[in-house]
């Protein structure tokens, strides 16, 4: 079966938690030394999925797992002034490892003038920007399209980027990262990302796949990276729209061309295809939450490879019944992944719990 190694992916700036306020200590009885400066608070936080997932592929047995897919940690803070510091780690359920996700020195002077620094995700599809934690579906990085480009860990690499955004509606991220560590050409890999909100801006680097009703977003974006003549290239699309009073209709859709550079089958020198999502959040509230219904469907060529050229489908449905947006949701998924030739047909239901702080 053709299963991309899930990022268990996505990264996370401290906006994006309900972090705990932490205060650096300082004695009341003396002042402080030039050790102890008071520079503000640090945030903390904390994400959980776990999932239990049934698969079955044609003409073989079924298997049924409990999955911890990941386990986060977080911490944020100011070192001086509009110098900060990202360290994030990740549990990988795939290897059973613990990891180093984000280490990030953020040198952030205003809204057009920013620099990154260490490990983190270079400018890349919205998918690799947002990560599991902030992606509308469950399954996601599944399709042979979303996030394709080379990493070393959950859509990671290490190096260095500028990002800015421009009256509230254009983005701009330029980076160099170490082609070494995410493919062993030790030439240094460019990574460029352009974006522009139609509608309702989006604050940060990072992106979500969905705002639950909370912006009408117009989004169109373009990404690529490059090293030594190899490319990849993706144009995604963001639609959402608040309707009937605490509701919300989203489209979300994205084409990728990888060539030698990335992808999801390293055998095969380039891959191309595109999804389409569409997704409603029912305005009703129940309970502590909402419902919402989700359906994908997605295409990729893969060729230039040992064997002949082949195609995968995927059509996927989630219904989900959303409690605090991405800080606790329950998510069921169903996926039907066929392939013209090479690989066996297979599909997938389950249920998915993502719990942050």
């Amino acid at each position: 079966m053709l299963r991309r190694c899930i990022r268990n992916d996505g990264t996370i700036i401290a906006r994006r938690y309900a972090p705990i306020a932490l205060v650096f200590l300082g004695l009341a009885a003396a002042p402080l030394s030039r050790a102890q400066t008071n520079l503000g608070p640090i945030t903390v936080g904390a994400g959980l999925r776990t999932s239990f997932v049934d698969t079955e592929p044609t003409g073989g047995d079924s298997t049924d797992k409990f999955l911890l897919n990941d386990i986060r940690l977080y911490v944020n803070g100011p070192v001086y002034e509009d110098i900060k510091f990202m360290f994030n780690t990740d549990y990988d359920g795939a290897t059973n490892k613990l990891e180093v996700l984000d280490a990030v020195a953020r040198i952030e002077i205003n809204p057009m003038f920013n620099i990154w620094a260490g490990r983190f995700l270079p400018p890349s599809d919205r998918a690799n920007l947002y990560g599991p934690f902030y992606a509308h579906e469950w399954n996601v990085y599944t399709d042979g399209i979303q996030d394709g480009y080379p990493a070393v860990f959950q859509g990671r690499d290490n190096g260095v980027a500028y990002w800015g955004t421009f009256a509230k509606k254009v983005k701009v991220s330029l980076g160099a990262f170490d082609g070494g560590t995410v493919n062993g050409r030790n030439t240094v890999l460019g990574a460029a990302r352009v974006q522009i909100d139609f509608w309702d801006p989006e604050d940060g680097y990072y992106l979500n796949g969905t705002y639950y009703g909370d912006k009408n977003l117009l989004a169109l974006g373009g990404a690529t990276q490059f090293q030594g003549g190899r490319t990849d290239s993706t144009a995604d699309f963001l639609l959402e729209k608040k309707v009937m009073n605490g509701g919300a209709f989203s489209i979300e859709a994205e084409f990728s061309d990888y060539n030698r550079l990335g992808g999801y089958i390293g055998a095969y020198g380039h891959s191309e295809g595109a999804y389409g999502l569409a997704s409603f959040l029912f305005p009703k509230q129940v309970g502590v939450g909402k419902f919402e219904i989700l359906g994908k469907y997605a295409k990729t060529e893969f060729s230039q490879g040992p064997t002949p050229s082949f195609s995968e489908k995927n059509t996927s449905f989630n219904f989900n019944y959303v409690m605090k947006q991405f800080n606790a949701r329950l998510m069921t998924f169903y996926q039907d992944t066929r392939f013209n030739r090479q690989m066996s047909n297979f599909w997938q239901a389950g249920i998915g719990l993502q719990i942050q702080m």
